[in-house]
C-alpha cells in the first residue's frame, strides 16, 4: 500500500476495503452537493457500489493509483488516475473533496503531489483532467495547478439529467518540469 505525505495536515493513501465505509458515508451525506458533478453518485445508492468500486480497484493494474485523502487524520475525498494508457504514457485524474473541507487548499495539494508521482515515478508524459461546463472549483484547481485549456469535449459524461459536456485540460512532463523543476 502507497502512502504520500503531502505536508503536516494532509496525507494521501493507497484506497482498501478498510476505507469503503468512510467513503459511502461521505456520498450518501452529501450526496446534493456531490451528485452536481460526479455521474457516479446517482448510482452509489448503498454501500455495495462503493464496496465494488474498490474491489475493482484492487483488481487493476499496479501502477495505476487512486488514494484517499485524510486531512488532520479524517478521511475527506478521493484523488486518483483514471484510463491510463501505458503504451502512449498518458492519464486522466478524477478527484471529489467533501464540501465541508473546500477552499482550504487540499485539493490542490493532493493533485500537485499525484502529478509529482505520475511524472517522476511513473515516467508517465501527458495527464489531462476533465471537468464539466460549470463546475468553476475543479477548472481553478487545474489552472492553478499549470493545466493548459485544451477544449471542450462535447456530451463527453452521462449524468442522469443527460450529457454534460466537459472541459479539458492537460499538462504535459515538460510543462511540469517548467513550472516545477527548474
Amino acid at each position: 500500500m502507497k502512502e504520500l505525505q503531502v505536508n503536516s495536515d494532509i496525507r494521501l493513501k493507497e484506497i482498501e476495503f478498510e476505507d469503503v465505509k468512510p467513503i459511502f458515508e461521505i456520498i450518501d451525506k452529501e450526496r446534493v452537493y456531490l451528485s452536481q458533478w460526479l455521474p457516479f453518485v446517482d448510482e452509489t445508492r448503498d454501500i455495495s457500489y462503493t464496496r465494488t468500486f474498490v474491489e475493482n480497484y484492487m483488481e487493476m493494474p499496479a501502477d495505476e493509483f487512486t488514494f484517499t485523502i485524510f486531512y488532520q487524520q479524517k478521511l475527506v475525498g478521493l484523488v486518483g488516475m483514471k484510463d491510463t494508457d501505458f503504451e502512449n504514457k498518458k492519464t486522466e485524474i478524477g478527484y471529489w473533496l467533501s464540501e465541508s473541507y473546500q477552499n482550504l487548499g487540499i485539493m490542490t495539494l493532493s493533485v500537485q503531489k499525484l502529478i509529482e508521482l505520475i511524472f517522476e515515478e511513473l515516467h508517465l508524459n501527458r495527464i489531462q483532467i476533465k471537468s464539466a461546463i460549470g463546475n468553476f472549483k475543479s477548472q481553478q484547481i487545474a489552472r492553478r495547478i499549470g493545466f493548459i485549456f485544451e477544449g471542450i469535449e462535447r456530451q463527453g459524461e452521462l449524468h442522469e439529467r443527460g450529457f454534460v459536456d466537459l472541459e479539458v485540460y492537460s499538462l504535459l512532463e515538460k510543462d511540469y518540469r517548467q513550472l516545477y523543476i527548474n
